[in-house]
């Protein structure tokens, strides 16, 4: 029987890679493990490892891997010396990792040294922040490629690596999206006792490479959420250098009844909230994946989502004031996106067919550079 190590650092991979986990879980051919580390074990960021709980995987490791999150290549020193002794014990035949967070990179790492197959989810996106020098970095050091579509796919062949090692199978998180097992908007309200019935989300996280601007950046951005008038939804950033500069801006609102503000939202019913949203703001993923399907408009700031996919429904902007309130007062309501571009809701069982068939365990732990 094959193990499989999944490993999650946020409550965003996990919301990738919870459909896959429970595919394998619910196999009789595959123990699964889960190695949880980075902000779910974080209190501040509203310690999202019980929502790993909740899900009743049968094999959870919970492992501390930072102190502070000023120093992101400590962070990753300590995840790869944390995993390290982890797998010792129990060599897995896969680990599974996904996007660009250096505790994926930690997985990759870990995984290759180790002569341990590793497999990559969304690799070969683009972005426009340092996350994408860790993303290239991690397809790199994978033998196998699970992509979002077949320009992912794309990008991935360019980097050297062999047809045969890369699968679209799309974006997992389509698979609770299109779920018709959501649960309802007034019950997701009730339990985070939010009273608004027209609201807004904001997710904003913080770009390493433009600290020197950063507190000015987010100001402008506070103070366009408190300009506007209208009711908003607010998600603590990730946790990357900068974020506790967001977080004292967010101080100073947290008293204004037209705003709500969470260390984190369960992603089901994250995922009811945006799609009952009049609009999305900030620069996360979210507004340039997830909120398109749902024909939810999304006002993109700045650069950090800079070359992702683009749809009608997005409008970009700087950080200026003007700007950002100028999109606010022309958001408007879209139609909702093809769900091809990114898969059709079903990555967790393509996923499932993948690792049951000999030809996914017949891959070479020697890489091989692929020329073009």
């Amino acid at each position: 029987m094959k193990t499989i190590l999944f490993l999650t650092g946020t409550r965003a991979d996990f919301g990738k890679l919870k459909s896959l986990m429970m595919a394998a879980e619910n196999s009789d051919k595959f123990i699964v493990k889960i190695f949880v580390t980075g902000m779910h074990l974080s209190n501040k960021y509203g310690r999202t490892i019980d929502e790993v709980y909740k899900c009743e995987f049968s094999n959870i490791f919970p492992y501390i891997n930072h102190d502070s999150i000023d120093y992101m290549d400590r962070t990753l020193a300590k995840t790869i010396d944390g995993l390290s002794h982890y797998i010792s014990g129990d060599h897995p035949d896969l680990i599974v990792i996904h996007g660009d967070r250096v505790e994926a990179l930690a997985g990759a790492i870990v995984g290759s040294l180790n002569n341990i197959l590793v497999a990559h989810v969304e690799g070969g996106e683009l972005s426009g922040t340092v996350d994408e020098i860790i993303r290239h970095a991690i397809s790199k050091m994978a033998h196998i490629h699970l992509v979002s579509n077949h320009s992912a796919a794309k990008r991935v062949l360019q980097m050297g690596e062999l047809p045969s090692s890369i699968h679209v199978i799309g974006s997992p998180d389509l698979d609770v999206m299109l779920s018709q097992n959501l649960t309802s908007l007034e019950h997701v309200k009730d339990y985070y006792r939010i009273e608004f019935d027209d609201y807004a989300i904001v997710l904003f996280h913080p770009v390493t490479t433009e600290l020197e601007k950063w507190k000015q950046n987010t100001e402008e951005v506070v103070q366009s959420l408190v300009l506007s008038e209208r009711n908003y939804i607010v998600v603590y950033p990730n946790n990357d250098i900068g974020s506790d500069i967001i977080l004292r801006c967010y101080d100073k609102i947290k008293d204004n009844t037209r705003f709500r503000i969470f260390p984190s939202i369960r992603f089901e019913y994250f995922l009811v909230l945006l799609k009952n949203a009049s609009f999305i703001i900030g620069n996360s993923s979210a507004g340039v994946r997830e909120a398109p399907y749902y024909g939810v408009s999304t006002i993109d700031i700045g650069t950090r989502q800079l070359n992702r996919a683009s749809w009608p429904t997005i409008l970009h902007c700087d950080y200026s004031r003007d700007d950002i309130l100028n999109c606010i007062s022309n958001v408007k309501p879209g139609q909702p996106a093809s769900a091809d571009f990114f898969g059709r809701g079903d990555s967790h069982i393509k996923f499932l067919e993948l690792i049951e068939s000999d030809v996914f365990w017949a891959v070479k732990h020697q890489k091989q550079f692929n020329e073009i």
